[in-house]
Order: structure tokens, then sequence, then C-alpha cells
């Protein structure tokens, strides 16, 4: 399983136009052959950034979904809205720690 994390610093007036692209796209991402989960979370201390976290089957199947024409068209419409650019990073996980 592949841990995809996206953190993306948002223009604070676009705010609203993200969450519209990312409502539109949201089920069709996590419906895409390959992904387990799709999470969209905030961070507390900076309310204009958003970070999804998603899992993927393997780095084919992120790969196969960053081809495909709803990836491409999903972040051309996303990108313009940053403040800043994004910081995109996948990990693997190596060992889950519970009491």
């Amino acid at each position: 399983m592949l841990i995809r994390i996206v953190r993306m610093t948002f223009q604070e007036d676009k705010l609203a136009d993200f969450q519209a692209i990312f409502d539109r796209s949201k089920q069709r991402i996590r419906t895409f052959p390959g992904n387990h989960q799709l999470d969209l979370l905030r961070d507390p201390s900076q309310p204009n950034v958003r970070i999804t976290y998603s899992l993927w089957a393997s780095v084919d199947a992120l790969e196969a979904y960053r081809q495909s024409e709803l990836f491409r068209t999903t972040w051309a419409a996303t990108k313009v809205l940053f403040a800043e650019r994004a910081v995109a990073f996948s990990a693997e996980k190596l060992e889950s720690v519970s009491t």
C-alpha cells in the first residue's frame, strides 16, 4: 500500500473554489482503480492549507491516476489557486503501533 500526501497552500479567497473542485472530483478519484482511501484535511494553524491523504494499491496505481485525464484536469484547475507551490510525497507504511 502506498500513502500519498499532498500539502497545498491556497490563496485565501480561493478556498471555496478549491472545495468546489474537490467536491466535483472526489468520488471519481476515490473510485479510480487502485485507490483505497481519500481524505481531505485542514492544517489547524493555517486555515488556507489543505492536505490530501490517499492510499493507493501500488506505485503503478498512483502513476496511472497521475497520467489520467481526471488528474490532469483536476490538477490544472487546482494549481492556479495556490498561494505557494504544493508539497507532495509518497510513503510506504513499515509498522503500526497500537496499545
